[in-house]
């Protein structure tokens, strides 16, 4: 069974990167049916487009100009993805937190890439976290998880995979980040086409 996903990016869209080439691989059982971006000058936008997959830009910005809250904009957001059906929402990068306005659309179908252990670092700043902890000697490893996304907590959920990856004593935050990023481009390709055929097997009865 092919899926339909709707990869969400705040960015360079290196893991969005990573589903084109898997899904043109045949690695993953999957087509993407539009990229969202909540900011204009994304790379990631440019990705999506060079592989021929519509794209749609959703700036919060003129919600605000006008008055209005983070509710009206994700249920905005979750009329938009509606129109492309998808299965799975993934968040690739993505920078906002929904609220339910948002999650309530598409309840266990939300799934998030986090670039930390469960439990560990939330927020924006993972990376950052996780290598000055291991500098003042509290941790000698971090990870990356990919999470089910089922309400408004931050970076928490049900996880569907994770990695560990030790921090080296010589890493600077490029290094480190490098190192992440590459295990969130494998993990996250794994983690989707996991999800996709226990759906597909469940479907057809297979593995009663």
């Amino acid at each position: 069974m092919t899926a339909t996903l709707a990869v969400l990016i705040s960015g360079n869209g290196s893991n969005l990167q990573a589903i084109i080439d898997a899904i043109a691989g045949g690695r993953l059982d999957a087509r993407i049916a539009v990229v969202v971006s909540n900011r204009k000058d994304a790379f990631g936008l440019i990705r999506a487009e060079r592989a021929g997959i519509p794209t749609r830009y959703h700036p919060l910005k003129p919600y605000r100009d006008q008055g209005k809250g983070r509710c009206e904009y994700d249920g905005d957001l979750a009329a938009l993805l509606a129109e492309f059906r998808p299965d799975w929402i993934v968040l690739a990068g993505w920078m906002h937190i929904f609220s339910n306005a948002f999650l309530d659309h598409f309840p266990h179908r939300v799934v998030n890439l986090h670039p930390a252990l469960p439990g560990q670092f939330p927020g924006a700043r993972a990376i950052e976290d996780a290598l000055a902890a291991f500098h003042r000697g509290e941790i000698r490893e971090t990870g990356v998880m990919v999470h089910l996304v089922p309400d408004e907590r931050v970076d928490e959920g049900p996880v569907l995979a994770t990695r560990t990856i030790p921090i080296r004593a010589d890493d600077t935050l490029e290094r480190l980040s490098t190192r992440i990023h590459a295990v969130e481009h494998v993990l996250l390709v794994e983690t989707l086409q996991g999800l996709i055929k226990k759906v597909s097997n469940e479907n057809t009865g297979e593995g009663d």
